[in-house]
């Protein structure tokens, strides 16, 4: 019998410290909500807020008047300086890559008599890059295989001058020359090099209107003035959109020799090695040399660029 009630009293203890036990995680827990609760409710994200950039008063294109009064021609510019200030990697690199191919552009466009501002133009086709559309159009100014054939390019396996920065800008330099002969308008012009000059003047003749800006066009070439405009204005006024870059962190030119070729190359890995480089850096020169030879039958001058450093 006492053992009995010993069990029983055992049992009661065991209920009242498991009671206990109970009581004060209970309280534990709710005291760490109520922590966390603390905690949540003085954390505060910072503000997060979005520059919008202001679109200049006057824009304009080779001194053509951008009508910005007009909301669609607003809208336009807008979109393409808020795109081009964000996507702010593409444009940083655009920016670094100016600085080192302008300077092989500007003369040449002078030399033809087109405005300078066209050397935006190609920043629109390529960001200054040898890129390939999916169209097949190539080089800086993306040239297809017959307008570059018919403005002097040479194109085949082994030698694809639209890769020649100075004879790809030449030969836009011409198309443009063609195309404002025909229009009298810059603007015109090079709306007709993104959309062809039959593309536009099968517009002009449908809409009876011969101003690019009234114009329904296609969306590429719809974007396509505004775009170049954006662009002209962020790298003319950098700072102003973000952009502080160091002078130092510019990609500058690099000095280099030329090296008249008359006659074929058999082994353009060996022609590299005697003139104290490997293939990739005469590639990297010469990105118009397309495969490991260069053939010759004509005698016709040839100019291979050899960094001097």
């Amino acid at each position: 019998m006492a053992k009995k009630n010993l069990f029983v009293w055992i049992g009661v203890a065991l209920l009242v410290i498991l009671s206990l036990v109970s009581i004060t995680l209970s309280y534990m827990s709710f005291k760490a909500r109520e922590h966390i609760q603390q905690v949540i409710v003085k954390t505060e994200l910072p503000e997060y807020k979005l520059f919008i950039p202001s679109i200049p008063e006057e824009l304009d294109f080779c001194g053509e008047r951008v009508p910005l009064e007009d909301f669609d021609i607003h809208e336009r510019v807008e979109r393409e300086l808020l795109v081009n200030t964000y996507w702010s990697s593409a444009t940083v690199l655009i920016i670094k890559r100016a600085n080192r191919w302008f300077p092989v552009i500007e003369p040449i466009l002078k030399q033809y008599g087109i405005p300078d501002d066209f050397k935006y133009m190609s920043v629109i086709e390529s960001s200054l890059t040898n890129v390939v559309s999916p169209a097949g159009a190539a080089g800086f100014w993306q040239f297809m295989e017959p307008a570059a054939k018919k403005y002097g390019l040479e194109v085949t396996k082994e030698v694809d001058e639209r890769y020649h920065l100075e004879k790809a800008t030449a030969a836009a330099c011409k198309y443009l020359l063609d195309s404002y002969s025909r229009y009298n308008n810059w603007t015109l012009s090079a709306a007709s090099y993104n959309h062809g000059l039959n593309g536009v003047d099968r517009q002009i003749n449908r809409q009876n209107i011969k101003d690019y800006y009234n114009l329904y066009l296609n969306p590429e070439t719809y974007r396509f003035i505004a775009r170049i405009v954006a662009m002209k204005e962020i790298l003319q006024n950098p700072k102003k959109y973000g952009f502080d870059i160091e002078p130092e962190k510019l990609y500058h030119p690099i000095e280099t020799k030329d090296i008249i070729v008359k006659k074929e190359i058999k082994d353009l890995v060996k022609f590299a090695e005697e003139n104290g480089i490997n293939y990739k850096t005469l590639r990297n020169f010469n990105p118009w040399l397309r495969d490991i030879y260069l053939p010759n039958n004509s005698g016709k001058t040839y100019v291979i660029k050899i960094p001097m450093d």
